[in-house]
């Protein structure tokens, strides 16, 4: 009576879960941290981050010959907070997998429980120990659990291609918000030398008018082109703090200090990258997109296989080894020790048809992942093409611009002698002056665009070019 009472004692206590808590003070740098979850901040691990260097291909960026646009890629690199977001999600995606696996694995568990038993009619009780032992284990016989831990692993394998495409991305906006704000630093000092110019021709007007030389409506027209001029420079200063601010928040930094990042000058980016005739189809199926679609179509093909595993039986085997003893240094004895094994198998005969539409929706599932699949391909080579398209069109455009700016340059010079000679006036010297500076605004224009379109180029072949 005393061993049963003693067993029932030991299930009960076996079926309360008990969890200790620990108040665990820990430091951290990140004062930013919501005070509830400061307790919850991981230390940063001493990892190598080499693999996310070759993520971005960073032998790419150094074409560009400016170190300051390199290191602001490295940066984003190690600071963005998305790119960070990405590979925790990675990691969960990992975990997943090993939970999975844990499947494939018995479980064993073990506990003790001392007790006092007094039995009725008995003046005095007695002091009783007990040890039980579980083990659980699903035989796989057929191995229906190992292709759930490989469709795992086909999810852990997708996330490695979505961080590596999250990290391509990021440097890729990195590059093309950079070189957008070189642009507008071409751009502000060209347009200030243009409200400059207006400024000059204005008064020269409003002064020729009070002479009586110039009619009100001339006038007003130079103060119209002054105040667009005026206009046109503010926009420009407002896109480039806007960038700036973007800029910031890409390489982890805060947009307060977004005033401080230092950049090149356009002039002295040694931009000269060659646009290739054709890009191979090998190239396509290295990017990340492709290969995430393709694990996908795996992973749903595995899904179908579990689906129709499922309408097979269920193995189990259990164990249970208990040791019960009223003296503790006897614990072990086989005089106390009760065992028993049995094993099982289980068949499910009747589900409501959910089995059936199991199995119907993971094929449905599978052959829309594949149309997936299909589209994906077809996008890879639309993005690619079009990438190419704009880099050749775009570079031929940029060189007939470059020849209209020589020849304008050319013919500036030209009315410089004129004015010199006495021949033109000052007024249309600077009317001559903002043409060129016009045409200088376009070609700083399009040599930045020239550089957004190989670095989309380098985006569409997953840094492959």
């Amino acid at each position: 009576m005393k061993k049963i009472i003693s067993i029932a004692l030991v299930v009960s206590i076996l079926g309360i879960n008990s969890i200790p808590a620990f108040a665990l003070k820990e430091e951290t740098n990140d004062n930013h941290a919501p005070r509830q979850f400061k307790s919850m901040v991981k230390k940063n691990k001493r990892t190598s981050d080499d693999y996310k260097f070759a993520y971005v291909n960073l032998d790419y960026w150094t074409k560009f010959n400016d170190e300051i646009l390199s290191s602001y890629i490295q940066k984003a690199i190690l600071n963005n907070y998305d790119l960070k977001m990405a590979t925790l999600s990675t990691e969960e995606y990992y975990q997943q997998v090993k939970l999975q696996f844990a499947n494939q694995l018995p479980m064993v568990g073990v506990g003790f429980a001392p007790n006092y038993v007094k039995m009725p009619n008995v003046s005095s009780g007695d002091w009783m120990f007990a040890m039980p032992g579980l083990v659980s284990y699903e035989f796989d016989i057929f191995l229906k659990n190992r292709d759930k831990t490989k469709s795992a692993k086909k999810n852990y394998e997708a996330s490695k291609y979505d961080e590596r495409a999250a990290y391509i991305s990021v440097a890729a906006a990195v590059g093309t918000t950079y070189l957008n704000i070189v642009q507008l630093d071409k751009m502000i000092e060209l347009q200030k030398e243009i409200v400059a110019d207006r400024e000059v021709i204005y008064d020269l007007m409003l002064a020729s008018n009070r002479e009586g030389l110039v009619s009100t409506a001339d006038t007003v027209k130079a103060n119209k082109a002054l105040v667009n001029g005026q206009t046109e420079l503010l926009e420009f200063t407002k896109q480039r703090d806007q960038l700036l601010h973007q800029l910031a928040v890409l390489i982890g930094e805060s947009p307060e200090n977004a005033a401080n990042l230092e950049r090149a000058t356009l002039d002295d980016i040694a931009y000269d990258h060659s646009i290739p005739e054709s890009i191979s189809t090998d190239i396509i199926v290295q990017r990340p997109d492709y290969m995430k679609a393709e694990a996908m179509v795996e992973k749903a093909g595995l899904d179908v296989r579990i689906a129709k595993k499922e309408f097979l039986p269920t193995i189990n085997l259990n164990g249970l080894a208990f040791f019960n003893t009223s003296n503790f240094g006897s614990l072990f004895s086989t005089k106390g020790m009760l065992y028993a094994l049995g094993g099982g198998a289980l068949l499910p005969l009747f589900t409501g048809g959910a089995k059936v539409a199991t199995l119907k929706l993971r094929k449905n599932t599978y052959e829309r992942i594949l149309q997936n699949y299909y589209k994906t391909n077809l996008t890879a080579m639309q993005e690619i093409n079009d990438s190419l398209v704009a880099a050749r069109l775009d570079k031929e455009k940029m060189e007939r611009t470059l020849k209209q700016a020589n020849l304008e340059r050319a013919d500036y010079k030209y009315n410089e002698m004129r004015y010199d000679q006495g021949t033109i006036s000052k007024l249309d010297l600077i009317q001559y002056r903002e043409n060129l500076l016009t045409i200088d605004k376009l070609v700083a224009k399009q040599k930045v665009e020239c550089m957004v379109d190989y670095i989309g180029l380098y985006k569409a072949t997953g840094t492959k070019i």
